[in-house]
């Protein structure tokens, strides 16, 4: 509206230009499409997905088809309609690790670990700068950026508790191998407490980073494409046998490479 963000009870007084964006509807019937995913664990009550970097986790607008859900029709189960057995999520351009449901005993299970904080989730992230020290724990609020509506940020007015905890695994140069521990798991959560809190955006990252000025650092952001974080390991306790259950995926080629190629700047 010319421009600004008005209020939602804003009164218009005549000659503003007023833009209203539809969202694309989201199928309601999902179709089984043929995308290619490793599953790390399959047993009747549920599964757990190594999701390659790129894949969308399930319907949203602008991605009614082409997702791990669409992939794992007839497989998965519980919770809505059009994300049946999806309990926790990762980024499109993140790579790794994710549990989903088959049933709706074991959806109502695995939200109850996921909002009582007991799904370990940890992850590899490869960082610009060094951190100022070895590990810590960031606690900082998040919630819709104020001004753009398709970040996440700490300067919001719908903040929601976020707490994510890092250690340094590896010191480069310039840069950091970390591995980081998600405590709550909000929106974008590891990628703006990183950049927002430590100063150090992941590598790639073109929505909270920022273009490399150098250009082997350029060459190998580009070539990697995508955010350089990686859901390396999940564990949790079986919802219906008890039995504890951890998993580990190894670094992608990807993100191996763009590591390998940092060790020389």
């Amino acid at each position: 509206m010319d421009g600004d963000r008005r209020p939602k009870s804003h009164r218009l007084e005549g000659g503003e230009e007023v833009r209203v964006e539809v969202a694309e509807p989201v199928a309601k019937e999902l179709q089984p499409e043929d995308i290619p995913l490793p599953i790390a664990y399959e047993d009747e009550h549920l599964l757990v997905v190594d999701k390659p970097a790129g894949i969308v986790v399930h319907p949203s607008p602008g991605h009614a088809t082409g997702t791990l859900v669409h992939g794992l029709v007839g497989r998965t189960g519980g919770g809505h309609e059009d994300r049946p057995g999806i309990v926790h999520r990762l980024d499109r351009d993140t790579s790794g690790l994710l549990v989903v449901a088959r049933t709706e005993e074991a959806y109502e299970r695995l939200r109850e670990l996921v909002r009582n904080r007991e799904l370990e989730r940890r992850y590899k992230a490869l960082v610009r700068g060094r951190p100022r020290s070895w590990k810590g724990r960031i606690e900082a609020a998040i919630g819709r950026d104020r001004h753009d509506p398709t970040r996440h940020s700490l300067d919001t007015e719908t903040p929601r508790e976020a707490v994510t905890h890092f250690e340094v695994e590896r010191l480069l140069e310039r840069h950091a191998l970390l591995d980081v521990r998600l405590e709550t798991g909000r929106t974008h959560q590891i990628r703006v407490h990183l950049s927002e809190q430590r100063k150090t955006p992941l590598l790639a990252d073109a929505l909270y980073g920022r273009p490399p000025q150098d250009p082997e650092l350029a060459a190998i952001a580009a070539e990697l494409g995508r955010q350089a974080l990686h859901a390396a390991v999940l564990g949790f306790v079986h919802p219906t046998s008890g039995e504890t259950l951890r998993f580990d995926s190894p670094l992608p080629p990807d993100f191996a490479r763009a590591l390998s190629a940092l060790r020389t700047l």
